[in-house]
């Protein structure tokens, strides 16, 4: 199966999708593992990664992103421990380090030598890195659905529908203290359907009200504070952040104030 992955790349010239394709093959790897343990009973897949996967959104992502939606049999160290065994048994060679200390537990997956073989690092040493976060207490009212998913691998699991996503990034966008590439191309990729996409209003209240302190503001007014925010936005620094995992670099020539306020209209 390393072979395979490194198949995936060898006619690439571009460095950064070269990275992107091994970082997803990873990723698919990783939740084949965990539909294999079950762990979708307990879980539900999350961010920008899900909306890549689920709903073919182009763009890639870094890190695997889930909810606890069942406490019962919750079991994420023996999860990693296949995972581990897993890629193992498909010749990588990875250390995976798990950790409980916070709300969100999380988990580290790194491949050595998988980077120089592709011809992307130097030394053998330099690994391929994967997180994956689990929030174990996350907001109250998503709509979780389950699909059969076919990337790299064959598996099925439980997810947020695309408003309760949505409202993941809403709060995201209205929270995070630092304007994000990768957030604002995702807002662009949701208007931008056919009918444009609504968050999940129960779950943004939630979340919001989780993060901010309750009632301190409202989820029908999330459009207000994104345009609030847009003011203090840096284009060119969003286009830098996201432009190494867009399908099509020429995507990030959307990013301008004008373009987003039209679609929040």
């Amino acid at each position: 199966m390393k072979e395979e992955a490194l198949a995936l790349v060898r006619d690439k010239t571009d460095p950064s999708l070269k990275l992107n394709l091994l970082r997803e093959y990873i990723q698919a790897m990783s939740l084949r593992s965990l539909h294999e343990s079950e762990a979708f009973v307990n879980i539900a897949f999350v961010g920008g990664t899900a909306l890549r996967f689920l709903f073919n959104l182009p763009r890639f992502s870094e890190d695997l992103d889930f909810s606890v939606e069942n406490k019962d049999n919750y079991h994420p160290r023996k999860w990693m421990e296949k995972i581990k065994r897993d890629m193992k048994f498909a010749g990588f060679n990875p250390t995976v380090r798990f950790s409980s200390e916070a709300v969100v537990h999380k988990t580290w997956i790194r491949i050595p030598e998988l980077l120089k073989d592709a011809g992307l690092a130097p030394i053998r040493e330099q690994n391929l890195s994967i997180k994956l976060e689990i929030d174990t207490n996350p907001p109250k009212g998503a709509k979780i659905e389950r699909t059969l998913l076919s990337r790299h691998r064959m598996l099925s699991l439980s997810h947020y529908d695309l408003p309760s996503l949505m409202s993941g990034k809403i709060h995201a966008l209205i929270t995070r203290k630092y304007g994000k590439g990768r957030d604002w191309y995702d807002l662009l990729w949701y208007r931008g359907q056919r009918p444009p996409v609504e968050p999940n209003p129960e779950l943004l209240q939630n979340a919001m009200d989780q993060t901010l302190g309750r009632n301190k503001l409202k989820a029908s007014d999330w459009k207000r504070q994104i345009l609030k925010r847009l003011d203090a936005l840096d284009c060119d620094a969003l286009k830098k952040d996201v432009a190494p995992f867009l399908e099509h670099f020429e995507d990030a020539e959307l990013f301008s104030a004008e373009n987003f306020r039209s679609l929040l209209r």
